[in-house]
């Protein structure tokens, strides 16, 4: 601000920024400053938060309490250990009951509130399972309820945009060395016109098949010769040095794993053919690492979990409606609020009146650090989601002002190689006003076109709020 005290008057605006114009009109230095009140502007909020934010002088505050518990959940989430150990060729080889039940991203979510993306995925699904003949006959028992829905995340699971998963897809089961316990996600699909995104047509289905059919198995027999499994910690680790966030980008993510699996699938006694196939797609499609990174963080925030008292946020998870929060000391309720659209660029062809409201569960990737928590580690994926290197490096100094504590396993090497931000806190959310960044994949309003573009968006403040209040409330506070 030095060199606004050389000018004969100078300005420095707080809070409101459409009054910075008007100033720099009359040809005046001016400093914008991004503020407001804490409580979201909510005096009953405001109080609330006060209460709840740490009193070092009182052990026994409600704050002090609330900063033990985020100590020792966040402890849990840096001591943990996510490691690919298995393919499961069938979801239902995990969870029996998944007879004429579809998982799906998000709070949960009836079908006459989906949104048509993920409407299009569920038809896709019913279609691969043979369930229905026809779209049209499809449609139909989902709307007469003879499908069930569930959430992936109740399953310890965890899927990309509409995050859908039936009984008969393959799935990466990632368990977490150090807690013990284990988390699945989908299989990669690749990028456009993907069930994932809402698109059935029969080129989908016949590619879902043949992830079914030849490159799961391949995988599994690639990870049944590793020992002790595949280290996903150290791939994303790794990748933040070379270029990804590992959420939207992941490209060195995936070749790191392409080199993990590459000499055990080939020493393997799998089909020659089979072999080449699935190396050829893994090579090919560098967000196939992504549907790992969201397993591996789901790993590592389920151990987080169940911390009483703890305000650290567990899960970001979105159903194309609403974007939904967990928090480690509240248990399996969903805080929600309405989705926003993302910004960023789009496929040629396509615009920002296209794009369907956020979606998916891949926000899961910034509750670990990762992806906008990250953004500062990949210059390369500004070009995508729009803006410039500095506006990245920000991204990830903003956001840790909302977060606990850093990842010393996560360098930045923008940032000087500081850890990433780990640990985003309810708390700090709420008083700042600073929404967390998640990076996205854009899926168009219409079911069946698939992905348009990628971007960013921020979780709306509303699901805080909501959280707060909750914390508030289990610890007496009115």
């Amino acid at each position: 601000m030095s060199h606004l005290l050389k000018d004969e008057l100078a300005v420095v605006n707080v809070g409101i920024e459409a009054f910075v114009e008007s100033v720099r009109l009359q040809g005046k230095s001016v400093w914008h400053v991004e503020w407001q009140p804490p409580g979201d502007g909510q005096a009953g909020l405001a109080w609330q938060l006060a209460q709840l934010l740490g009193d070092p002088a009182d052990p026994e505050s409600a704050g002090s309490r609330i900063d033990r518990a985020n100590d020792t959940a966040t402890a849990r989430m840096l001591a943990a250990q996510p490691r690919l150990v298995d393919v499961a060729l069938h979801a239902h080889e995990v969870w029996p009951d998944m007879d004429r039940m579809l998982l799906h991203a998000g709070a949960p979510v009836p079908w006459e509130r989906m949104c048509p993306p993920m409407r299009g995925a569920m038809i896709g699904a019913a279609l691969y399972e043979r369930w229905a003949a026809s779209p049209e006959e499809a449609e139909a028992l989902l709307g007469r309820g003879e499908i069930r829905f569930a959430q992936c995340h109740d399953r310890n699971a965890v899927g990309p945009m509409s995050g859908v998963i039936s009984q008969s897809m393959p799935l990466f089961v990632v368990k977490n060395g150090t807690h013990g316990n284990t988390a699945y996600s989908n299989f990669s699909e690749g990028i456009g016109r993907v069930l994932r995104f809402g698109a059935y047509s029969p080129q989908v289905l016949e590619q879902l098949r043949w992830i079914e059919n030849v490159l799961a198995p391949a995988v599994k027999a690639a990870v049944a010769r590793a020992h002790d499994g595949i280290d996903l910690k150290t791939i994303q680790s790794q990748a933040l040095l070379m270029g990804d966030e590992v959420h939207s980008r992941n490209a060195a993510a995936t070749a790191l794993f392409f080199m993990s699996v590459a000499p055990a699938l080939a020493a393997s006694d799998f089909d020659r053919a089979g072999v080449a196939a699935a190396l050829a797609f893994i090579a090919a499609n560098s967000q196939f690492f992504l549907n790992l990174s969201m397993a591996a963080s789901k790993a590592t925030m389920d151990a987080a979990h169940g911390v009483e008292h703890s305000s650290i946020v567990t899960a970001i998870a979105r159903n194309g409606v609403t974007t939904a929060i967990r928090v480690s000391g509240l248990g399996k309720r969903w805080f929600e609020a309405p989705s926003d659209t993302p910004v960023g660029l789009y496929f040629p062809g396509f615009k920002a009146a296209d794009a369907n409201p956020d979606l998916g569960d891949s926000a899961i990737c910034e509750t670990a650090g990762f992806g906008g928590l990250s953004l500062a580690a990949s210059p390369a994926l500004v070009k995508l989601v729009g803006g410039t290197v500095a506006q990245a490096i920000g991204y990830s100094r903003e956001m840790a002002h909302v977060a606990w504590t850093r990842n010393p396993a996560m360098s930045l090497p923008n940032l000087e190689f500081a850890g990433a931000p780990a640990g985003i806190d309810v708390r700090k959310v709420v008083d700042t006003g600073i929404r967390p960044v998640l990076t996205t994949g854009i899926a168009h309003r219409e079911a069946g076109i698939g992905q348009i573009g990628a971007g960013i968006v921020r979780a709306p403040l509303g699901c805080f709020t909501q959280a707060l209040a909750a914390l508030a409330e289990s610890l007496g506070i009115p």
